[in-house]
Order: structure tokens, then C-alpha cells, then sequence
């Protein structure tokens, strides 16, 4: 973390990097420094603030990075050992004698960080343009970009070159989960609700959650399956999905929050379409720290490009913290 004076002098440098192409006040501060601040590929650091910028925004326009633990790391890979059961204990009368109790299982998750790109163009008009705040631009063009690959690697993506989607793991009933796999509630029809009690098989996957994942879940589907169980009504005709209750808060289902995930799959045959849990809990998204910008005024004249990257990873670290609801008979 830099101090002020030091942040100063970075904006400074960065921003006469981005509009003249200057490098030399960045490669003063990386010998300062004692530190490469561009990595084999070229490219800057973005200033702190604009990091936080792009990091706040990537929360609130992907979905499952709003809902996920967030953790930030200075190294390819984040190694996280995990208890899949806890020790053995008992009860004892004072002079009793003690057994030896069972040590916690662990097992060890691995979060590689993956590369993340967009690549902005400016003309040299609106990069000489003085009014316009350069580092607000960047954030803003790549925003979009950055939440859009993130938000499908976050639910289908198969952990090559990108993060491992909740939907990527193995799924089974949830009469038969185990560690490493998440468990799913049949609607008891093929690509469909059941026709009696559809509504049931939200709530049993609400409870195939224990109870201090339940307490803080969260429906996930995107919005065609929104758009059915919307319909969904009560013996006395009471809509289940209740509206926002204040600008900013989320819809809810039989008193669970709703988000939506435009990447999760629609409705059909054997389709997760819905997911419900404590995603704080289950599912982890690493970043490792800095965005970097490499300015290229040559390849697509007259135009500049900034090749903008950040390092993304992300997977389940809780396997009981996630339930599904497939759209099968069984």
C-alpha cells in the first residue's frame, strides 16, 4: 500500500502513460521501487483507485461475485486446506476416563488465478481531452467486458483458463452427496415442473440445505426460469415471488433473497437450471492484486488500444453450502 504522495505520483505517471503514451514517471517509480511493474507480456500497474474502482464495479454486474467470498492474493494460486469433518468428541463425567478423540479430516482446495483481458479503444482526441477522467474511462469500458467473462466462468466455466463454475462439479442426488460433489433435487419431471405441487421442489431443495447455510441462501437462475416460477401461486392465490421491498434489494422466493445469473441454464431436460445456497459460504472468487494496462497506438490506427488484464480464480469451497434443482424425473 503506497502513501499518499506515492499514489499521487503513480496517478500522475499512469495518466501520462495512457494519454502520450510517456513511460518514463512509470519506470522511475518501478526502480524505486526495487520491483518489475510490468510482467513479460508489458504493461502498468493501474493506479489503487482504479483497481477498487473496477473491483467494485465487477460486484455489482456479476452476480455471483456479489454473493461469493472475495479474496485477494499476490500469488498464481491460492492452496486452502478445508475440514470435510470435524474431531470427534464426547461427554465425560469428571473422573471418567477420556478416549482418544479422531483428528479433522482436511483436504486442500487450489484457486489458480487465470487471465482475465479486454481491450478498449480511445481516439487520440478523447485522450487529449483534459475534462475526460482517463482512469474512470478505463474502469468504465472495461467493466462490462471483465463482468460478462466473469459471470459465465463463474457458473459453466471448466477451470482451463478460467475459473471453475459452480455448475462445472459433479452433481448427484442429494440422497447420495459426498464431499467433492454437489447434491440436486429432482422436479420428478423431464424438463419440467411436476404438475402437482411444482412449487415443492423449491423448498425441499431449500432444505437440503443445513440450517446456517439455509439461514443465509439465495435462489440463482437466470431470468426465462424467473419468468416461470413467477406464476407460481399459493392454495389462495398469492403470488410466491415477492417484489423488491426497497430500491436495491432483491426479489424474493418463500422468504430466500433472488438473484439472477443470465448464464445459468434455461429449463429443459436434465438441466440445473436452479441453485440455491449460502454462496459467501460455497463458493470462493480469487484475484490477485493489480489490474495491469499495456498501451498499443499501432495496431489498429488511428485508434489506441489498451490491452487490459487482471488475473481471475474461482471455484466451490464448501460442497454442503449449494444445492441444485435438476429438471429430471429422478
Amino acid at each position: 500500500m503506497r502513501d499518499g504522495a506515492e499514489r499521487g505520483e503513480h496517478k500522475s505517471a499512469f495518466e501520462a502513460y495512457i494519454r502520450r503514451g510517456d513511460e518514463a514517471g512509470l519506470r522511475s517509480l518501478e526502480q524505486k521501487a526495487m520491483s518489475a511493474g510490468s510482467n513479460a507480456d508489458g504493461g502498468y500497474l493501474v493506479p489503487e483507485e482504479t483497481d477498487g474502482e473496477i473491483g467494485r464495479r465487477l460486484a455489482v454486474v456479476s452476480p455471483i461475485r456479489a454473493l461469493a467470498t472475495v479474496r485477494q492474493v499476490s500469488t498464481p494460486v491460492l492452496k486452502k486446506p478445508f475440514s470435510t469433518s470435524g474431531m470427534t468428541t464426547g461427554w465425560a463425567a469428571e473422573t471418567a476416563a477420556r478416549t482418544e478423540t479422531a483428528a479433522a479430516a482436511l483436504t486442500e482446495l487450489s484457486f489458480e488465478t487465470m487471465e482475465l483481458y479486454a481491450m478498449p479503444a480511445a481516439t487520440q482526441t478523447l485522450l487529449d481531452d483534459a475534462a475526460v477522467d482517463i482512469e474512470n474511462w478505463i474502469a468504465s469500458e472495461v467493466e462490462i467486458a471483465f463482468a460478462e467473462q466473469e459471470s459465465a466462468a463463474f457458473v459453466t466455466g471448466n477451470g482451463v483458463s478460467k475459473p471453475k463454475g459452480v455448475l462445472a462439479y459433479t452433481a448427484v442426488a442429494n440422497a447420495g452427496w459426498s464431499w467433492g460433489n454437489l447434491g440436486y433435487v429432482a422436479t420428478g419431471a423431464a424438463g419440467a415442473f411436476s404438475s402437482s405441487g411444482p412449487a415443492d421442489v423449491l423448498i425441499d431443495a431449500a432444505y437440503a440445505l443445513k440450517a446456517g447455510h439455509r439461514q443465509n441462501a439465495t435462489y440463482l437462475m437466470n431470468r426465462t426460469t424467473q419468468a416461470a416460477i413467477r406464476k407460481f401461486k399459493d392454495a389462495d392465490g398469492n403470488y410466491l415471488w415477492r417484489p423488491p421491498a426497497a430500491v436495491g434489494e432483491p426479489a424474493s422466493l418463500m422468504g430466500f433473497p433472488v438473484a439472477e445469473a443470465e448464464h445459468m441454464p434455461d429449463i429443459a431436460a436434465n438441466a440445473l437450471a436452479i441453485a440455491i445456497g449460502d454462496f459467501r459460504a460455497g463458493y470462493l472468487v480469487v484475484d490477485r492484486l493489480g489490474v495491469r494496462v499495456l498501451r498499443d497506438p499501432y495496431s489498429a490506427k488511428p485508434y489506441v488500444l489498451f490491452y487490459t488484464t487482471k488475473r481471475v480464480g474461482g471455484g466451490v469451497q464448501n460442497f454442503e453450502a449449494i444445492k441444485l434443482v435438476k429438471f429430471s424425473a429422478s
